[in-house]
């Protein structure tokens, strides 16, 4: 049959069993907007107040769903706020189809009003992007956007549409893209890799296993447990890796990082093995990469072969699906165990509490310290709630204070480290698993940058949780400060507004908290109360966060103060 260009795109997203987009109308997808009004009952659209928070929370939906998130904008700057959001999704390997409107194409090149090349200014940061000028491409472009956003290592990917594209008529014949030429997303398994992968693993003494987000991406994480339990090697996560594991089983030994836990860091440089599963070696792993695993062999197992020895030379490169992979290791690694080696962690553990875990947990500072509130939020959920962090010292301390113990449980932006990311990415996380509880923990710079999403949390009463730690700096600039540049605090004090009457003016519930001996009681009605709500903590001021490794140093050189 015969329809709209516009009509066509909803039709092809229903084809895909999208259930949601975020987006915000304009001029040049007006028409798309239109053909949407006459599928309400079938197709949910949130209306963010920003193009920035609509593409943040469309990647929200998809780290905890699972499926592809999708989002709208206009053309011109409607388009070009989406950009940050990209290059977030594109370094944490999020899948996200953005659409966006575009003059119509008789414009193209004249400056016409509203009217930039997105396809230029996004190239460097999607997996494909695409201009569709005629409205017969409309259904194959865009079956081939979501094969590619979420085959492989997943991606974000851009349509854009003109506007008479959106106008004219085009026949509709859906069919799913399931094959590209040229286009090879999940490499073929080397049994030779396994073997010889296999052989190393079965001789190492004191092999450490690095978890990186490619395990959830692969769901791979039963099979992961099982290849460690077999061998008995332990588990360290990488930031994004976190909540692939939880964090009561036997062999984890924490978190990687520069803020992470002192053991897997310390012991990074003791062991005779690192196996990287679905890790790409981030400079906050490795710290100096010239005296980073110096005793170590290296296995890598990665989907994508551009991150096989980009930053630290392999002695065995499986380019392959971690589930793939490991599934086949399972089946003829020999069985043992390494206590000795796991008993060498718990040791590191027992000094990072006595120096530093017990005082923050413990109410040792004179106002509340970050690491208190988030341990007891930890307490009080059972460590299983979604827990979306913005970037900053809160992300940090929420990283190693909060015990994940489901998968697919912590979101945050890793790679770009986008501030304003958390609160459209909890929106987006509670659309897309409303069962479970969603938790935003911000502090008092990044929650500045996206605060107009509160907006449209209040509007469609979005059931999320919004933890503000207020210290009145940008904390983590100002920790390097102190410590880096003698104390020279320039320009990171924050005179903030009061939050509290601005969440009044969105009609949310809201609470301030600042005193120590109301803080089980608060916490509990912030996480119990039956839909948004915003608490601001007021904590420690110049509360700096431990264990540190200082920027382009070895993990070896760990601080613990």
């Amino acid at each position: 049959m015969n329809i709209s260009g516009s009509e066509a795109v909803i039709k092809s997203l229903l084809k895909e069993n999208v259930d949601t987009i975020f987006g915000y109308p304009g001029g040049a997808i007006m028409p798309i907007y239109d053909a949407l009004y006459n599928y309400v009952n079938k197709i949910n659209h949130i209306l963010t107040r920003h193009e920035q928070g609509a593409i943040h929370a469309a990647q929200g939906y998809a780290r905890v769903s699972g499926r592809t998130g999708v989002c709208f904008a206009t053309s011109g700057p409607g388009a070009t706020n989406l950009i940050t959001g990209l290059n977030d999704a594109l370094i944490d390997s999020t899948p996200v189809v953005c659409i966006t409107g575009q003059v119509p194409s008789n414009l193209l090149g004249t400056d016409a009003f509203q009217e930039s090349d997105v396809i230029g200014i996004s190239m460097p940061v999607t997996k494909w992007n695409h201009q569709i000028t005629n409205s017969s491409e409309i259904v194959e472009i865009l079956s081939k956007a979501f094969y590619i956003a979420g085959s492989g290592r997943p991606g974000p990917v851009l349509i854009d549409i003109t506007k008479d594209a959106q106008f004219s008529k085009t026949k509709f014949r859906y069919k799913k893209c399931e094959k590209i030429r040229s286009y090879h997303p999940y490499p073929v398994l080397k049994s030779e890799k396994i073997n010889d992968a296999a052989k190393i693993i079965n001789q190492a003494k004191k092999p450490l296993i690095l978890v990186g987000q490619g395990v959830l991406l692969s769901k791979a994480e039963n099979e992961l447990i099982k290849f460690s339990e077999i061998t008995g090697i332990p588990l360290a996560s990488t930031l994004l890796g976190l909540s692939a594991v939880s964090c009561d089983h036997k062999n984890y030994v924490g978190y990687l990082g520069m803020h992470g836990n002192y053991g897997p860091n310390l012991k990074t440089n003791e062991a005779d093995l690192i196996i990287a599963i679905g890790m790409r070696f981030d400079d906050r792993v490795t710290g100096d990469t010239t005296k980073y695993a110096v005793n170590a062999k290296i296995i890598h197992i990665e989907i994508d072969p551009s991150e096989i020895d980009k930053i630290i030379k392999t002695d065995v490169a499986i380019n392959a699906d971690a589930k793939e992979a490991l599934i086949d290791l399972n089946k003829i690694v020999q069985k043992n165990s390494h206590e000795k080696w796991i008993n060498e962690f718990r040791k590191c553990d027992k000094l990072e509490f006595d120096k530093i875990i017990n005082k923050e947990i413990n109410g040792s500072y004179d106002k509340l310290s970050m690491a208190e509130v988030i341990h007891k939020i930890s307490e009080f959920t059972k460590g299983k709630s979604i827990i979306v962090t913005d970037v900053g010292q809160h992300q940090m301390v929420a990283s190693r204070y909060y015990k994940f113990k489901e998968p697919n449980s912590n979101i945050t932006s890793g790679g770009l480290g986008t501030m304003g990311f958390a609160l459209p990415a909890a929106m987006g996380s509670k659309i897309g698993n409303p069962n479970r509880d969603v938790i935003a923990i911000i502090g008092d710079g990044g929650i500045q940058m996206t605060i107009q999403e509160l907006a449209t949390i209040s509007q469609y009463n979005i059931k999320v949780k919004i933890l503000i730690l207020n210290n009145n700096f940008l904390g983590m600039v100002r920790q390097w400060q102190q410590l880096f540049f003698d104390n020279r605090y320039s320009f990171t004090e924050m005179k903030n507004p009061n939050f509290n009457k601005i969440t009044d003016g969105y009609r949310i519930k809201n609470k301030k908290l600042e005193k120590r001996e109301d803080l089980d009681k608060v916490i509990k009605e912030f996480i119990e109360y039956d839909g948004p709500y915003l608490l601001n903590v007021i904590v420690e001021k110049e509360e700096n966060v431990f264990p540190m490794v200082p920027s382009g140093e070895s993990v070896s050189n760990i601080r613990l103060e």
